[in-house]
């Protein structure tokens, strides 16, 4: 297939109903950067927070394996920020690079390993220091990505990457307390905004996070000019935390 931005030709899977295909160097570029540098800077410890917030950025895709960034960037910040792990921005830097070399796009239904699982598996692979010839720093890596796997595998028909990160940062931090005794804040509830962007129809009441209508259920959401302060207080070296966000979440 031929990339419709750069006209690179290579094996590829995924085209838009127009015949359209983009390679997975332009998909997302110039992104990985963005969210590198957003999630170095941020001192929130609240990784759903983190996450959330990212994904409403403009340039993020409904799909795609930029949330995959997005998930490990925001756990690893959040540890980061948390303190107790003394993570550095190296390490967030090689969890990504990592992620980066292993999810691709489509891959959750090509060979049913979605990028997200293997992106929070670089996070604890990094802090363990796992390697091949490791024993217990690997064991421990590869059963959090297969619980993350199991879990994410309850939420398709179809595939939701907004879905697949919250539910596998629910996984890592329940990880992140049996291995390392840390606790991360954990949501109350979150809702969705989402269903309507989706290109091959919202799983809707099938999806926990499926917006709800009742009156109790307050919704709220970031807006453009919010995500445009953020990049602008994070270019000029501040803490976009400094931001009062409105977010798709409502927190304990």
């Amino acid at each position: 297939m031929t990339c419709h931005q750069c006209g690179k030709t290579e094996i590829g899977n995924i085209g838009c109903p127009n015949g359209h295909y983009v390679c997975d160097d332009c998909h997302g570029k110039h992104l990985f950067e963005f969210i590198l540098n957003d999630i170095q800077t941020t001192q929130e410890q609240n990784p759903f927070v983190i996450a959330e917030r990212l994904m409403s950025h403009e340039r993020v895709p409904m799909l795609g394996c930029e949330n995959a960034w997005i998930a490990a960037g925001s756990f690893l910040a959040a540890l980061k920020n948390e303190g107790t792990l003394k993570i550095t921005d190296d390490q967030i830097s090689e969890a990504l690079q990592r992620t980066k070399r292993q999810a691709i796009g489509g891959y959750c239904g090509l060979t049913g390993v979605c990028g997200i699982a293997p992106a929070i598996g670089a996070c604890f692979s990094v802090i363990l220091g796992a390697a091949c010839p490791k024993d217990l720093e690997t064991a421990k890596t590869m059963s959090v990505v297969g619980n993350i796997v199991h879990t994410i595998a309850g939420l398709t028909g179809p595939c939701c990457c907004k879905a697949f990160v919250r539910a596998a940062l629910t996984e890592a931090v329940v990880s992140a307390q049996k291995f390392f005794n840390v606790s991360l804040v954990v949501p109350d509830q979150i809702v969705c905004t989402y269903s309507t962007r989706h290109p091959h129809k919202c799983r809707e009441e099938k999806c926990p996070f499926y917006k709800r209508t009742d009156a109790t259920t307050e919704i709220l959401s970031i807006t453009k000019a919010e995500v445009n302060q953020v990049e602008q207080e994070s270019s000029r070296g501040e803490e976009p935390g400094t931001l009062t966000l409105k977010l798709n979440l409502r927190m304990t």
